[in-house]
């Protein structure tokens, strides 16, 4: 389980997160919904510490400063370089590192797990492709296929449905259900709020501070999302 205790964020003095705490069952999808600018990015990167921030989160009953290596990241695609002269296979392959020693090479096995992991997202054919050569959607599921190699109890997405083709949404869902059913536990930073009945099994509703969270059929409502969004939101 992960547990998030009294998390706030300033960006130079602004407040970003306001003493958030909830918390994030195991083996589920949770989708994480609000506003432009209620925290979602902010919250996901505190956990992960990659800015600075108060308040504590707890992954399995530990800091997660010490449990980074159980969870997979994947950032929004904007903030990525896909114009890095690098091959799908090798993007992928940099899931692998997380489990290697230092200097360690990757080596057939690990080889053997990218071309599982490419063939899981449906893109075999596109392995020695440049990652620039990708549409969005593609880019986007070779960035998942380095989370399978990984293999990482924890998996964050952050957006991972924006600008991409319908074909690429369904795979990565079926993908993500699948990962589940395996005892991944996943968080998805998410806009559609049309499609979170469909997505997840729990969600988390922020507005810089937690509005409500747990499982869909029972926080996602018209109270709590008017709370989030305003009165004008069309529910």
């Amino acid at each position: 389980m992960l547990k998030v205790n009294n998390l706030s964020v300033y960006y130079n003095d602004v407040l970003a997160l306001d003493d958030v705490s909830l918390e994030v069952e195991d083996k589920v999808i949770t989708g994480i919904i609000g506003p432009n600018g209620a925290g979602k990015s902010t919250m996901l990167k505190s956990i992960l510490n990659i800015i600075p921030h108060e308040g504590k989160t707890l992954i399995d009953g530990k800091d997660s400063k010490s449990s980074l290596d159980q969870i997979a990241y994947v950032e929004q695609k904007a903030d990525i370089d896909h114009t890095f002269p690098i091959k799908v296979k090798e993007c992928v392959s940099l899931g692998t590192y997380a489990n290697l020693k230092l200097f360690q090479k990757v080596k057939n096995k690990e080889w053997e797990k990218v071309s599982q992991a490419i063939d899981k997202v449906n893109l075999s054919e596109y392995s020695e492709r440049q990652i620039g050569e990708l549409s969005g959607g593609q880019f986007q599921r070779v960035l998942l296929a380095r989370c399978l190699v990984q293999d990482a109890k924890y998996i964050f997405l952050d957006e991972p449905f924006v600008g991409i083709d319908s074909i690429s949404e369904k795979i990565i869902m079926e993908t993500l259900m699948d990962l589940k059913a395996q005892g991944k536990t996943i968080l998805i930073v998410h806009h559609d709020l049309s499609k979170v009945r469909d997505y997840f099994d729990d969600v988390i509703i922020l507005n810089k501070r937690t509005i409500d969270f747990g499982p869909v059929k029972e926080v996602f409502n018209e109270k709590n999302l008017k709370v989030a969004y305003g009165d004008s939101i069309f529910v």
